[in-house]
């Protein structure tokens, strides 16, 4: 597996103290916080399928679900995990029990009170395959049983050691719902979830927004929230608008109040707009990256992923299209996980060298297209693209990689298709290349991703080793990192495996997973939650 032409570099720990700044930084009052209004926000994410992140687990869950559901725990800006709906929290020696004391004056929306029974119900919903969850049942994958010890006391009982435990219950997709509404079907749970959250969800028009109004009873904000009490805001409206153009339009006009996956151009042009204001949250877990299937030909020959690899040149790309909003990533991992190791000489750009790997592996001929051929098979590539999620500038650089990848023989065919088509893509393994966000919490995301476990699809079909990457040496490795809690020893071990894969040729990171919001002088209090970088509207007041 792993490949000797590599160097295994001195690691370059990535520095985080000033991105994670900028996750969580937080626009200073210009006076005294009023109450009322509604705040209009406009997203450019894809519309969730279900307003449940239980069920699926995907980033734009994650982004709505902050406003109306809440986890046991939260992370501040230092990083350190925050107390939340539970107040404490113990370790037994062996790893293998975790007992959390809850909040005893929390209630849902619906009257059911929040207690040890509600967080039973909540982890066997993520762990039932009727769920259909990923994300979630990723994460909570260890939990063997669960004992509501006391109405305030769960304990938590696991088949193995999770040093990633508590990362995992500060995601929004492992965050507690009511056990009543829970009961209902799952398409009515769906249209409107019930959680303890400062907002409520009160109506759901598809393709056009969600209205989501104050929770006047709220008493349960993160232990790093500015105020108590309920939201200032009466209510906001989540727009679905996906068009970029459109989306910051409104923005300039006025229409909306605040705008998600701004574009590059939009960004830099904002710069000089006195009455918009950007705020950067780069996303914890995996780098944006381009994922080589390793799974079938032609990338189960190392030879081809480190010709693939050689063979394109991705920095022109980024500071030609992204003015300066991005930069190279040279790691597996996001810039705000400290563990991440950024090896950019692994990373340098050699057609000659990528022409001789190719020769070698038997893809030598030159068809009348210029594409290289073996046994008269073209050297081509599916490359699925879901233009939910990659944004105009990101698949501009994916055409640039696959004019950069031709100048070597290889055929990229990209094949652009709306979300649901991607992931049927996925499921059916129909891709050499895919570039696939995944936003966890903590260096445990290379488990999830990497370990060969994870190419079992989860209950919703997804499995997040789209690398298809397997060796035991690296599974064990990031399994003994999951399950040790001597911080040096993870990131010792989190180095090693990110080592490996990157000398194996099975990723070519890109960039951070980007989170550029884009709002209003007149909306003040406004943050970046920090466990996923998601919106939260808590202490968020308008000026005007």
């Amino acid at each position: 597996m792993n490949a000797p032409r590599i160097l295994f570099l001195p690691l370059s720990i990535v520095a985080s103290a000033a991105l994670l700044a900028g996750c969580t930084a937080t626009t200073e009052p210009a006076a005294e916080p009023v109450d009322g209004g509604t705040l209009v926000y406009a997203t450019g994410d894809a519309e969730p399928g279900c307003l449940d992140p239980h069920v699926g687990g995907n980033y734009p869950q994650g982004l709505i679900s902050t406003q109306y559901l809440e986890s046991l725990v939260s992370k501040n800006s230092d990083g350190e995990i925050i107390p939340w709906l539970a107040t404490d929290w113990t370790e037994s020696a062996d790893g293998l029990t975790w007992d959390f004391t809850l909040r005893d004056d929390v209630n849902f929306t619906d009257g059911t009170p929040f207690d040890a029974d509600a967080v039973k119900a909540n982890i066997e919903h993520l762990k039932d395959p009727e769920t259909a969850s990923s994300t979630g049942y990723l994460a909570v994958g260890k939990i063997d049983g669960i004992e509501a010890v006391a109405a305030n006391q769960v304990r938590f009982t696991l088949s193995a050691p999770d040093s990633a435990l508590l990362e995992s219950f500060s995601q929004p997709w492992v965050s507690i719902q009511s056990p009543t509404a829970l009961e209902r079907d799952q398409a009515t749970n769906c249209e409107s979830p019930v959680g303890t959250g400062p907002f409520i969800v009160t109506d759901w028009v598809k393709q056009q927004s969600v209205t989501l109004e104050r929770n006047q009873d709220y008493n349960s904000a993160p232990a790093d929230a500015e105020h108590t009490g309920a939201a200032r805001l009466d209510a906001i409206e989540w727009r679905f608008i996906p068009d970029a153009a459109t989306r910051y339009a409104a923005l300039q006009s006025g229409d909306v109040d605040v705008i998600d996956n701004a574009q590059p151009n939009n960004i830099s042009s904002a710069a000089d707009v006195a009455t918009i204001e950007e705020l950067d949250a780069p996303r914890p877990g995996a780098a944006n990256r381009i994922e080589l299937n390793s799974g079938k030909a032609p990338f189960d020959d190392i030879r081809v992923r480190e010709a693939f690899i050689r063979s394109v040149d991705v920095n022109p790309g980024i500071e030609s299209l992204f003015f300066g909003t991005a930069e190279r990533s040279y790691s597996v991992l996001s810039s705000v996980e400290p563990d991440g190791v950024s090896l950019p000489d692994v990373f340098t750009t050699d057609p000659e060298a990528a022409a001789a790997l190719l020769d070698e592996a038997g893809w030598d001929t030159i068809d009348s297209d210029g594409y290289r051929t073996k046994d008269g098979e073209r050297l081509s590539l599916t490359f699925p693209i879901s233009t939910n999620q990659s944004i105009p500038a990101e698949q501009s650089l994916f055409e640039q990689i696959q004019a950069s990848a031709k100048d070597v023989g290889f055929e990229v065919i990209l094949q652009p298709t709306d979300l649901s088509s991607w992931y049927g893509a996925l499921f059916t393994n129909e891709y050499n290349l895919v570039s696939a966000p995944y936003t966890k919490v903590g260096a445990d995301v290379l488990r999830i991703l990497y370990h060969s476990d994870s190419i079992i699809p989860a209950p919703s079909g997804y499995y997040a080793n789209l690398a298809q990457l397997s060796d035991p040496a690296l599974d064990e490795i990031l399994t003994t990192a999951s399950e040790v809690s001597d911080a040096a020893e993870r990131q010792e071990l989190y180095a090693e495996a990110q080592s490996i894969i990157v000398d194996g040729f099975y990723v070519l990171p890109l960039y951070d997973q980007q989170n550029h919001y884009l709002y209003s002088t007149s909306v003040e209090g406004f943050r970046a939650l920090p466990p996923v970088a998601a919106p939260t509207f808590y202490d968020a007041w308008l000026n005007n």
